[in-house]
């Protein structure tokens, strides 16, 4: 059991790890870092956290430091964490792309105190009012450059995220951006561009709430996502989105291609190729 916590973004990540930290006993006392009070003062209402105070302080307090922030503002905070850290401590962050901060910290002396993990579990809500019980449950958990932290430091993050019900899985921050591009990330651009051509389209909005089935519902739904987290996401992970945003953009015309040549035989076999993915999710 940890004596303290400290938990920088008490938001859907933070405030649900947090929640499940409390929930098996594994922490006595929680501290939250934000940076706005209202947000912070939600996260106390909600329980989630048991007192706050500036980071250095927060810090200086704890024996893990737990991040959950936007990307773009993870590194600079990270680096302040770690230059007030001590070796006895262990850092870990929860963000959605890896080699920018692998990189940014590489040369900082208590790199090997860091963790660099990505729980792979989100909704499209955001805030401490997000937070929910019985998180990150039957997820996989990447752990990115094992090898450069302490061994003690990813046991014990192995532990958690297990307690929680996740199983690990390791790769470097590259494959893991690579990966999550095409898992994660494009899946979220789909469905903002979606959103914005039936917006752009349909002027009724009664006739979107009254027509839209579960079927829309459930691959629009990302759409409701945070743009102040989802826009560094894409701007650090550029190079991989592209990627497959390319080839995203290419199986669409051949859907598009088939209809305008009425090569009917072709799209039934574009659909029955798709379907393969029935094999991995089942």
């Amino acid at each position: 059991m940890f004596d303290s916590v400290t938990i920088v973004g008490v938001g859907l990540i933070g405030g649900s790890f947090s929640l499940s930290l409390k929930e098996r006993g594994l922490v006595k006392n929680v501290i939250g870092v934000g940076n706005t009070a209202s947000g912070i003062n939600k996260a106390l209402e909600l329980g989630l956290i048991d007192e706050t105070l500036p980071l250095e302080e927060a810090v200086k307090k704890s024996d893990l430091i737990y991040v959950a922030i936007p990307v773009d503002v993870t590194v600079p905070v990270m680096r302040q964490i770690m230059d007030c850290m001590t070796e006895k401590q262990i850092v870990a962050d929860a963000g959605s792309t890896k080699q920018a901060l692998c990189e940014s910290l590489a040369d900082h002396p208590l790199r090997r105190r860091f963790v660099a993990s990505h729980p792979m579990w989100g909704t499209e809500y955001s805030g401490p009012e997000a937070a929910v019980r019985g998180a990150f449950g039957g997820r996989a958990c990447v752990i990115c450059e094992k090898e450069k932290t302490d061994p003690d430091a990813v046991e014990t993050m192995e532990n958690i995220y297990k307690s929680l019900g996740m199983h690990m899985v390791y790769m470097d921050a590259d494959s893991h951006d690579m990966h999550a591009a095409y898992i994660s990330h494009i899946s979220h651009i789909t469905s903002f561009a979606l959103a914005n051509t039936v917006l752009e389209k349909e002027k009724e909005d009664s006739a979107i709430f009254e027509l839209a089935g579960g079927g829309f519902e459930s691959t629009v739904r990302l759409a409701k996502s945070n743009p102040a987290m989802w826009g560094p996401i894409f701007k650090q992970n550029r190079e991989h989105v592209l990627d497959v945003l390319n080839e995203h953009i290419a199986q669409l015309r051949k859907f598009k291609s088939c209809l305008e040549k009425e090569n009917y035989a072709y799209l039934q076999e574009l659909m029955e190729n798709a379907n393969k993915i029935r094999r991995i999710l089942k």
